[in-house]
């Protein structure tokens, strides 16, 4: 029972329910490139690690590089840090591990992965500074997670290519997009202790509609990205569907009531990344030439 209450804890002060958010990109990304190369069952196994990995590394560090500033805000004083119930020694350990797993992972899949696992973290760790400095947080985050179907795409095949940059670029700003909105909750606190975010430097409206043109932009690179590798009806109707939801996200949040945010951060998000991956694959099996395993 130790054992469960200690999992549960970490997991939920690292939020693991948000891997939902990347790691369905990941996949497409996955199988969009073994749809043209094919694959091998334990590529699949080890990317999953190296993306749970990554964003245990990632969330465990800005954690700890936040632990000060979520005591002073009301909405995070409670999180498990401020609160001393997990320890900065065990989180730190967390993030050795994690990291240490995803470079293992990296290495399993191909040299060019393992190559590129330190920029990764350079890149997910290097985000929890940002909103000390630049309003441009929310696109650093956005890059943290647009990673996630590019280094899925090279863990299959090996190699860089357009299509995973586009799709990675549809994942940057709608990330961008969304953590925007969520960013609004903390307007006032943000504001008062010096940090910098999109609704700081451009108000609530302003970044209510920053975040529209963002996720405009996101439909935009997921149509294009299927148009570039010639998908079919079903990858175009998702991409329609997802649409539909960004509109019903940015419909929930008003600059005079943001009571809604979670259910646009959380449960519309979480629709969206998910069902991109499986009107993708549903598009590649049902319309396409299918997903091929290769031989050990």
């Amino acid at each position: 029972m130790a054992v469960l209450s200690a999992i549960t804890l970490y997991g939920r002060m690292i939020k693991v329910s948000h891997s939902v958010f990347a790691l369905p990109f990941a996949l497409s990304g996955a199988a969009l490139a073994a749809a043209a190369t094919g694959f091998r069952f334990a590529q699949l196994l080890w990317i999953i690690v190296a993306m749970m990995a990554a964003r245990s590394a990632a969330m465990g560090f800005n954690r700890l590089a936040d632990r000060h500033l979520d005591a002073a805000n009301p909405r995070t004083r409670n999180r498990e840090l401020p609160r001393g119930v997990v320890s900065t020694a065990a989180v730190t350990l967390l993030v050795v591990i994690s990291a240490a797993a995803l470079v293992l992972a990296s290495y399993q899949l191909n040299a060019l992965c393992f190559y590129l696992s330190p920029v990764a973290l350079v890149v997910v760790f290097g985000y929890s500074y940002t909103k000390r400095f630049t309003w441009g947080s929310h696109l650093a985050l956005g890059l943290a997670l647009g990673l996630a179907p590019l280094g899925a795409w090279i863990a299959i095949t090996g190699q860089f290519a357009l299509p995973p940059v586009m799709l990675g670029f549809a994942v940057l700003v709608w990330v961008a997009g969304f953590d925007i909105l969520y960013s609004c909750q903390d307007f006032d606190h943000d504001r008062r202790s010096g940090l910098h975010s999109v609704p700081v430097r451009f108000g609530l409206t302003g970044a209510l509609w920053i975040s529209r043109m963002l996720h405009l932009a996101a439909v935009a690179f997921m149509a294009w990205l299927g148009q570039a590798l010639q998908m079919q009806a079903i990858y175009d109707v998702g991409v329609i569907a997802i649409a539909g939801f960004l509109v019903y996200e940015q419909w929930l949040v008003k600059p005079d009531d943001l009571t809604r945010v979670n259910t646009a951060f959380m449960t519309t998000n979480s629709i969206i990344s998910v069902s991109f991956f499986a009107f993708t694959l549903a598009d590649l099996l049902v319309l396409g030439d299918g997903l091929h395993l290769l031989s050990e």
